[in-house]
């Protein structure tokens, strides 16, 4: 237990958990406290006790992963799920491949590592050998307290037998099939020749050049192996290596050529033109081809996979996905190394900047656009789990990226509606639950969840899902809940402090009623701007810039300011016209702009704030405009508001043309928002 505590979760730890690198540090501070050697003679049985507690509870670091997600996301508790895999390590669990000993290795006598080089590997080395003797201290503290204690050494005991036969079962462990058969093709730790064989780049260029030529080399297994060294290169695994990587242009030779010329190599060996699709990578598993070189692809595979949980490097990431995309059908013969390519993307997905996390979600509709119906649902929930475990907080720096992780998710549960649906309505009905809770309750903890970034996010992705698939597929029913559920959020939160959150619900209504054709009032949610008392008079918080699409709750402090009132009235300008625009060709617009019209052309007569009433009089003049022309265009039909056919068809050649004055207008308003 010590063993996987000690290298796993540090490992995993260091480069992406910050909880546990802090846990970890108080962990350090109280052992360096309780075994400093002037207290080494008085180890007291209250000292075993604790030790022995805090080994009682060990830390798996993808345990911690799960518990952070769900912790932080209460709307998608329904699809987060415990890992069938959570032990298993894709770095351990295989070996080194059986080299041909015929294979040419060429010595070069100049030193090709460079100083530079040679002093960022002293330091490496330096690093590892502190981190070994602290593990021997640990280890020679235990041992001590195993005399002293005889119930915790059979607590160790207890605890290291069940840890070895775990490790025994992930050893090559694969959900295909039978792998007894690859014991011959992976050497062990102990039949490695203690004397690596240095790569050099001479040597590589050779390998390189006889795989090329001889498609079936035998040395194939040695050009892999020292693909496995390089992908840990920089890295004190505690393992003998059969091979060890001269220098970093040896790195990136082997790196470069294996992941770019893999697909070629594997196909040759199939003896297939390509990966068409996952069919023909299971029916080659029944051919003799597919025998001789399963061994070769897993170990391609599985090496790749852990220079992509231990590379920090965004460019190298990024060309590692994109090799690996091309041969990602080969996963589908290894369900269990497809599980963890999965975990590994969405990580990358939702930490990496725009060109890790683009391709990494190129991987993640690969997987759940070819593979199985496990694979599609475990996308689908690792990818909605973790776009809200990341959307907790909306800062200038992080909304694009925030859009972006939206975006995927949708189009990721678009792929198979069919399949998505259930997902997206028991999501839905969950937020309906928190809403109808909280206007029941009306308590506080109830009501901050509603005004959080996390509900109003998932609120926003679902709309966005339903706007994108609503004309070619029955969503009527998801429609109707979730217009029920933003109007309960607008209405929920009355008054000027929350108009922020309310012009989010606004925008949303009219995203929906865009892409469905369905009508939906929205002007009674945005003129409560209108109606601010002490603006005009009060010496509030003057501010360069108000962004109040990152805000879901005014401070009090910026409630009596201009900026303030000036950015609420532009963006309920801005979205009425939205709202607007979607029925100006229809018969009925004269009667919807009347109430609108009437309240802004009051709010202009009273408002001294001249960068507000320019742009509100050019409003009223546009709707007036569209308004009376809409008028004269209904004084000449013939028919009845209940004719529903000629009602659709009334100005549709105009409406297709685009031809309106107000229809421009609105045009320039959004070409201005861009610019």
């Amino acid at each position: 237990m010590a063993k996987k505590m000690g290298r796993r979760a540090r490992k995993f730890a260091k480069k992406n958990l910050q909880s546990v690198m802090k846990r970890k540090r108080k962990l350090n501070a109280l052992f360096q406290k309780k075994f400093a050697p002037r207290q080494e003679k008085s180890d007291s049985p209250e000292e075993s006790k604790n030790l022995k507690n805090d080994m009682q509870t060990p830390v798996d670091p993808e345990q911690e992963i799960l518990d952070g997600i769900v912790s932080t996301n209460p709307f998608g508790d329904l699809f987060i799920k415990e890992d069938d895999d959570s032990g298993a390590d894709v770095s351990d669990s295989d070996g080194y491949l059986s080299e041909d000993p015929e294979c040419p290795y060429i010595s070069e006598d100049e030193e090709e590592s460079c100083p530079e080089e040679m002093c960022k590997d002293v330091v490496l080395l330096e690093q590892n050998t502190e981190i070994n003797q602290r593990l021997k201290n640990q280890k020679r503290k235990l041992s001590k307290l195993c005399k002293k204690d005889p119930q915790f050494s059979k607590f160790l005991e207890s605890r290291r037998s069940e840890f070895l036969k775990s490790k025994s079962e992930e050893i090559y462990s694969d959900d295909e099939g039978d792998t007894s058969s690859m014991d011959d093709e992976y050497i062990v730790g102990n039949e490695i020749s203690q004397v690596s064989k240095v790569i050099t780049s001479s040597t590589v260029d050779v390998w390189c050049w006889l795989v090329m030529e001889q498609p079936n080399w035998p040395g194939l297994a040695n050009l892999l192996n020292a693909f496995r060294a390089a992908c840990h290169y920089g890295l004190d695994t505690g393992e003998v290596s059969p091979v060890k990587i001269a220098n970093r242009e040896v790195f990136c030779k082997i790196l470069t050529f294996v992941l770019s010329e893999a697909k070629g190599i594997f196909c040759g060996l199939l003896r297939i033109s390509g990966f068409s699709n996952k069919e023909t990578i299971l029916k080659m598993k029944n051919k003799p081809e597919w025998k001789t070189t399963r061994s070769l692809i897993k170990s391609f595979l599985r090496s790749s996979l852990f220079l992509l949980n231990q590379e920090t490097d965004n460019q190298i990431l990024v060309f590692v996905l994109s090799q690996i995309r091309l041969s990602i059908l080969l996963f589908s013969a290894f369900p269990s190394l497809t599980k963890k390519l999965i975990k590994i993307s969405i990580h990358l997905w939702v930490t990496g900047d725009k060109d890790l996390s683009a391709s990494s979600f190129l991987i993640l509709r690969d997987i759940a656009s070819e593979f199985s119906l496990d694979n599609i649902d475990t996308c689908l929930t690792k990818g909605f789990g973790a776009f809200i475990a990341n959307s907790k907080f909306m800062k200038p720096q992080n909304i694009e990226h925030i859009e972006f992780l939206e975006n995927s998710v949708v189009e990721l549960y678009s792929l198979d509606i069919q399949k998505s649906y259930q997902k997206v309505l028991m999501s839905v009905q969950q937020l309906a639950s928190i809403l109808r809770l909280a206007l029941k309750t009306k308590e506080k903890d109830e009501l901050k969840k509603i005004h959080s970034w996390q509900y109003i996010n998932c609120i926003s992705l679902w709309v966005k899902f339903v706007s994108c698939n609503y004309k070619n597929h029955d969503l009527q029913q998801l429609l109707f809940l979730i217009i029920g559920v933003i109007k309960g959020i607008a209405h929920l939160f009355p008054g000027p402090r929350y108009l922020p959150l309310r012009f989010k619900c606004v925008k949303m209504l009219n995203q929906l009623s865009f892409s469905s054709g369905v009508f939906i009032p929205v002007e009674s949610l945005l003129f409560d701007c209108l109606e601010i008392r002490g603006t005009n008079n009060a010496e509030g918080t003057k501010l360069k810039h108000l962004d109040l699409a990152l805000l879901l709750k005014v401070p009090n402090q910026l409630l009596k300011s201009q900026d303030f009132q000036q950015a609420s009235v532009l963006s309920a300008i801005k979205l009425l016209a939205e709202h607007l625009s979607q029925w100006c060709y229809h018969v009925s617009f004269p009667d919807l702009a009347t109430i609108p019209l009437i309240l802004l052309k009051r709010f202009h007569e009273n408002t001294s704030i001249e960068s507000v009433r320019r742009p509100v009089k050019r409003f009223i003049d546009q709707v007036q405009q569209n308004s009376d022309f809409i008028q004269r265009k209904r004084d000449q039909v013939s028919f009845s508001p209940k004719d529903k056919e000629s009602v659709d068809s009334f100005l549709q050649l105009e409406k297709c043309d685009r031809s309106a004055a107000f229809t421009k207008f609105y045009d320039n308003m959004l070409q201005n928002a861009l610019a």
